[in-house]
């Protein structure tokens, strides 16, 4: 075996589909499925919350933002594409890099992948929190007092509303994928038709003279709105995680990346537009529940702001859903390889879900939802996935030249120039996150070695299986059985 430990991507569609206990998953996801999952995972917290921080570091031109933002994941976007389709298994971005750079690399993007998802579950648990209390505000005049609404680094001493959706979401996803799936599509119907309901409202309100000045901190301000921007998009790679459990994932997972990708940069350019031509920049800037605000200036009532806040509740505990569905299929892939403890990947045969990884999931993420302060490491939470990104870019490259004759269902346009402008976008953005965080991101990535050379080196798999595992033949047959 060579050093590298690279797995070829016909051995990593033909060891998930192996018929041993920790594969059990059933395909039961269509196309319709799959872009309300993405829809799910990408719409919430980033454009009901975080659009009031992104506003505040570009004004109006935050649509700028949010363009540039998206140009980042389009690049990236049409390379998650072509792998996912090529490799259709619930590991993504990890499987990815294993296919592709081989191990070391692969454990270090699912190491940045527990960053991704387990902040940004949290962060948007927190967000969810923030709603709730706007919502119940608008139906009974009461929230939840202070001290049970926020955790102790923002004055509360638990937030409870945080903790609540996580766990409503771990088990619903312990009970099956068709039921997650189902309540997904819903929650992606009402906040489409909630955020729709609000550009009706904003625009009926549009005043040109709110849009001036347009850059008021410059080009700089547009790059660090972008980077705020860019938190809005965090999910989107969640689709390919669902590749065991998609009916036709060759064709249906590229698909779904692109039509998710190109419905929600409209609808946050939209949004954006409304908020800010409604009232102008400085309302929206740094304003909790900034969209309920609007539509209640806008309206002279509450009643408006409720039915914002019920959408947002709505949204965000959808998000939470799919990217906690993502996170335990990428774990779940990373203990097949023996590269985690083995929890991980037991699939009940009652429901075809990883219960006890979803259980443990809920658990490790719930406690920084319910006690932590997350501003501090949103930026981390930032550098670390758009260094995934940036893999999974070198990823087509090196596929394309190893493996040549690799099926591809979707194949990245403009080749090598799209991969090579997401790497360049990737880096742009990381380098304004700031030198702090680069630090912050150098320790947890030397953290990330450790624990592979403690432990994920000396259990893994790959590293223990003989050459005749499996035969070119046989992994051929099944990958195309696929």
């Amino acid at each position: 075996m060579p050093a590298s430990r690279i797995k070829s991507p016909r051995l990593l569609v033909a060891e998930s589909g192996a018929d041993r206990e920790g594969h059990g998953l059933k395909r039961t996801m269509g196309l319709f499925q799959l872009i309300c999952f993405g829809v799910g995972a990408i719409v919430g917290t980033g454009i009901f919350v975080g659009l009031s921080d992104s506003v505040a570091q570009a004004g109006p031109a935050v649509v700028v933002s949010f363009v540039l933002a998206a140009l980042t994941c389009v690049f990236t976007a049409f390379s998650f594409a072509e792998l996912g389709g090529a490799i259709p298994v619930s590991g993504s971005s990890y499987s990815f890099a294993y296919a592709g750079l081989g191990e070391s690399t692969a454990f270090l993007v699912g190491w940045c992948l527990l960053l991704e998802y387990g902040i940004s579950i949290s962060a948007v648990a927190v967000g969810w929190s923030q709603y709730v209390n706007e919502l119940l505000h608008s139906l009974t005049g009461r929230q939840f007092p202070a001290a049970l609404s926020a955790g102790p680094g923002d004055g509360g001493v638990v937030n409870l509303p945080a903790v609540i959706v996580i766990a409503l979401a771990s088990l619903l996803l312990a009970r099956g994928v068709r039921e997650s799936a189902r309540a997904t599509a819903a929650m992606a119907a009402v906040k489409l038709a909630v955020l729709l309901a609000f550009c009706a409202i904003g625009y009926s309100a549009f005043k040109h003279g709110n849009l001036t000045p347009f850059s008021p901190a410059g080009l700089g301000g547009i790059g660090a709105g972008t980077t705020a921007a860019f938190f809005s998009y965090i999910g989107f790679d969640a689709i390919t995680t669902a590749g065991e459990e998609a009916k036709n994932p060759r064709r249906d997972v590229p698909v779904a990346i692109m039509v998710c990708m190109g419905l929600v940069t409209l609808l946050y350019c939209a949004v954006a537009l409304a908020a800010i031509g409604a009232i102008g920049g400085d309302q929206v800037a740094g304003r909790p529940a900034a969209l309920s605000y609007v539509v209640n200036e806008v309206t002279g009532s509450a009643v408006g702001g409720g039915v914002i806040a019920f959408g947002a509740v709505v949204a965000i505990a959808s998000v939470v859903l799919a990217v906690m569905y993502g996170q335990t299929r990428i774990l779940m892939s990373m203990s097949r390889d023996g590269l985690i403890p083995r929890a991980f990947e037991k699939v009940s045969p009652k429901t075809a879900t990883p219960v006890a990884g979803t259980l443990i999931v809920a658990v490790v993420f719930a406690l920084p939802a319910a006690f932590a302060s997350l501003d501090a490491v949103m930026n981390l939470c930032t550098i670390g996935t758009l260094a995934i990104m940036a893999v999974v870019n070198v990823v087509v490259i090196a596929l394309r030249r190893r493996e040549p004759g690799l099926t591809r269902s979707f194949r990245v346009p403009l080749y090598p120039a799209a991969p090579l402008l997401g790497i360049a976008f990737c880096l742009y953005l990381m380098y304004e996150t700031g030198w702090r965080t680069w630090l912050q991101f150098a320790v947890f990535l030397a953290v990330g070695l450790l624990v592979y050379a403690v432990y994920g080196r000396r259990h893994s798999t790959l590293a223990a299986a003989a050459p005749e595992r499996i035969t070119p033949a046989a992994a051929e047959r099944e990958s195309q059985a696929v």
